[in-house]
């Protein structure tokens, strides 16, 4: 019998080749074979919503080399992911392909490994309509939001915009927490911190004001320095005795094996890879066949993977390190369906350290992270002493007209635990030992100023997890919405890789909310995912959601496109007046910010840009260099504009020739010795360093190069984050 098995990925395909015979043939897709056409709608509203699918240009000479080896085939697998997106793939073959359906089989696993395929092939299933129909009301639902309210966005905002049933909640989270940062007011308040010693016995420890006359201190209880000061001068030559000691174990859990969520957040923090490049590194881990499927809410894990977990901890780690049975997890997020096991490694014994010769580097690093994370979840708690001191001012335990208690706190390591394998930064506080009516002495007493400061704008991980917190968007859409909203211009990262609104993410938002509240409210959009799963488990049928959104939205569009006007929207009035003619002049709102414009336009095209506060920057003269222009011969003067300083014509804007100035690193290509790594600008606004051979050499880098070479590999060493020099190849980094 002659079988053909179908794959999304090549990489795939080449994975699972390993396992089976030469009775086997097995193909990629290369993801979907069909969908929405892009120049048009592609859904016919008037009769009940029906997709019209086509097969894009570049995919049909793929699906006729996938029609040729189905003719040749005896029956045909459909291996495609395991999810609702691999199902609707899997459903679209089948449409295509125009096989005998007693010959089209369905196949899933978790994990690309000999006995999940074969186990798979033995058991095969049909294609699951209601997961196709979910994905399907999915598809439908976002292509009406998006071609129909994006168009409106371009006629009353900017040409270019886009908006979606989750990329613009994602927006209203970003803008609405610039708000916040924006109102927020910091208060002063202050702390004391003393550092005492015990005579005789090491270390010194500090303690900080905790209580006054027995009141425990809130945050901002010393608002001031005055109070601060006179907190120092009633202790001015005190002397110090403690007044109670408490010690406790204290045991802390693992966490639970990585969800697709989890996994985002995590890698973001610790390896600070954004939420796109996680899911793009995980992807290709799971189909080389080193980790289960990584899109999935569940954080169960199969029975001989706790097994082998186990087994494995004894020989490598000793008993101790061992449970007595598996720690199993309950999945607590009710969206749980995509997938039957959390992401853990396809088999424990591949260590990260057998792997790092086939691994890059950044998959490495992500592998790492999951198998450790799984393993650790299969050892014991870690033990920690914790110790809890009061020192209170006074002379043989008897306190003075005003009792200031300190507190000291310690913390050591009894038993490591998990985090033999999985460290989470705990530091140990080693306190003296030390007993209730014991003298101290304070060797120094500092006050500290302090101001409270604002919840932190959104990275990755943290927008990953208010997404889901909100049960907005599924685990298969963080990572495509938050580069969605990225590429859009809605979102720029700031110095510290944080989601920062942009202008236009104001403008779009604030026009959204008010005229389509239904499209950013958190709690319909979070219903709607939840009217999906319905869809997905045969409850509902998807044309009457669809019908049930549509109706009510396509009429307010109708009456906002005649209600508003894009003058009103990205016009605001101004006293300023223009220099050239005379006319008022108005803050006006592009895809790229804000900017102060003539109304004698077009007649007058005079603009003015505007400042980070909103006020009017005077552009200077241009600089005349030394430089003539290609084109026509006449003086290059330096210009400024979205992407820093460039060269143009100075007979602009009957020569338009403009010639970049390289910003230079002053390090030598490593490739080809002859170039000079320079900054420059992706098509997408993103910073990088390349070789100013480009094109005769293509050596390329995200971060800037330090110029210094990696001790171990001989590679350039690159500027990392939080102070940090890391290879560019290689796992090596180092404190700056």
């Amino acid at each position: 019998m002659k079988a053909l098995v179908i794959v999304e990925s090549p990489t795939k395909a080449k994975t699972i080749a390993k396992f089976l015979d030469k009775n086997f043939t097995i193909k990629s897709s290369f993801g979907h074979v069909r969908d929405l056409p892009k120049s048009e709608m592609g859904v016919d509203i008037e009769n009940n919503f029906h997709p019209r699918y086509v097969i894009p240009t570049d995919k049909r000479k793929q699906v006729t080399e996938l029609k040729k080896a189905a003719a040749k085939a005896d029956v045909i697998y459909f291996a495609t992911d395991a999810d609702r997106e691999g199902e609707a793939i899997s459903w679209h073959l089948a449409e295509i392909l125009e096989t005998p359906a007693d010959q089209l089989k369905r196949i899933t696993f978790h994990e690309i490994t000999k006995s999940a395929i074969l186990d798979a092939i033995r058991e095969p299933r049909k294609i699951d309509l209601h997961l196709v129909d979910a994905q399907q009301a999915r598809r439908v639902l976002d292509r009406l939001v998006g071609y129909e309210l994006s168009p409106f966005l371009w006629h009353k905002v900017a040409k270019g915009l886009s908006a979606g049933r989750v990329q613009s909640v994602a927006v209203r989270l970003v803008v609405e927490r610039e708000r916040e940062i924006q109102k927020f007011v910091a208060e002063e308040y202050w702390t004391i911190e003393a550092l005492f010693e015990k005579s005789g016995a090491a270390p010194d420890f500090s303690g900080v004001l905790h209580a006054i006359d027995g009141k425990k201190l809130d945050k901002l209880e010393i608002k001031n320095g005055e109070t601060a000061n006179k907190i120092l001068r009633d202790l001015a030559s005190a002397a110090y005795n403690v007044s109670r000691v408490e010690k406790k174990r204290v045991k802390r859990a693992p966490a639970p094996p990585f969800t697709t969520s989890s996994l985002q957040q995590e890698s973001n923090n610790k390896l600070g890879y954004s939420a796109k490049q996680t899911m793009m590194l995980a992807q290709q881990l799971y189909e080389q066949g080193y980790i289960t499927y990584m899109r999935t809410d569940s954080v169960n894990m199969a029975e001989k993977f706790l097994s082998d977990a186990q087994e494995f901890i004894g020989s490598e780690f000793g008993k101790k390190y061992q449970l007595g049975h598996a720690r199993v997890y309950q999945t607590k997020s009710k969206m749980a369906q995509e997938a039957h096991e959390a992401i853990r490694p396809t088999e424990v014994s591949r260590t990260p350290d057998e792997l790092r010769a086939e691994l890059d580097p950044r998959q490495h690093k992500l592998y790492d992270l999951i198998w450790r994370r799984a393993l650790a979840t299969q050892m014991p708690e870690a033990e920690f002493d914790a110790t809890s001191v009061d020192i209170i001012n006074g002379t043989n335990g008897q306190p003075r007209a005003a009792a200031y208690t300190f507190r000291a706190t310690g913390s050591t390591i009894f038993f490591d635990g998990y985090l033999k394998i999985y460290p989470e930064g705990q530091k140990e506080n080693v306190l003296p030992d030390l007993l209730e009516g014991d003298a101290v002495e304070a060797k120094t007493i500092t006050p500290k100023q302090h101001f409270t400061e604002p919840s932190a704008r959104y990275s990755d991980a943290t927008l990953v997890k208010i997404l889901e917190e909100h049960g907005i968007g599924r685990p298969s859409t963080y990572a495509p919405t938050i580069a969605t909203i990225e590429d859009r211009g809605y979102v720029l990262r700031d110095e510290k890789k944080r989601l920062a609104p942009t202008d236009i993410a104001f403008v779009v938002n604030d026009l959204l909310v008010e005229h389509f509240p239904q499209i950013v409210d958190y709690e319909f959009t979070a219903k709607m995912e939840e009217t999906f799963d319905d869809v997905a488990e045969g409850k509902k049928e998807w044309e009457p959601v669809i019908r049930d959104f549509y109706g009510p939205f396509k009429e307010n569009l109708t009456k906002k496109e005649s209600e508003l006007t894009k003058k009103e929207i990205t016009e605001t009035a101004t006293s300023e007046v223009c220099e050239k003619c005379g006319q008022p002049m108005v803050v006006k709102i592009g895809r790229f910010g804000k900017f102060l414009a003539c109304t004698g336009y077009p007649e007058c095209k005079n603009t003015k840009n505007l400042g980070k506060n909103g006020e009017v920057e005077e552009t200077p003269p241009p600089e005349v260099t030394d430089k003539k222009c290609p084109t026509c011969g006449a003086p290059l003067v330096v210009k400024v504009g979205r992407f820093g300083p460039f060269l143009s014509c100075s007979r602009y804007p009957e020569c338009k020739t403009i010639v970049n100035i390289e910003k230079k690193t002053g390090v030598a290509c490593p490739k080809c010795g002859q170039g000079e790594i320079i900054e420059k600008r992706s098509k997408r606004g993103k910073t990088f360093y390349s070789c100013n051979r480009y094109p005769e050499c293509d050596f390329a880098l995200w971060s800037k190069p330090t110029g210094e070479k990696c001790p171990n590999c001989a590679s350039l060493l690159v500027f990392g984050a939080k102070g940090m020099i890391k290879c560019s190849q290689c796992d090596y980094s180092k404190t700056s």
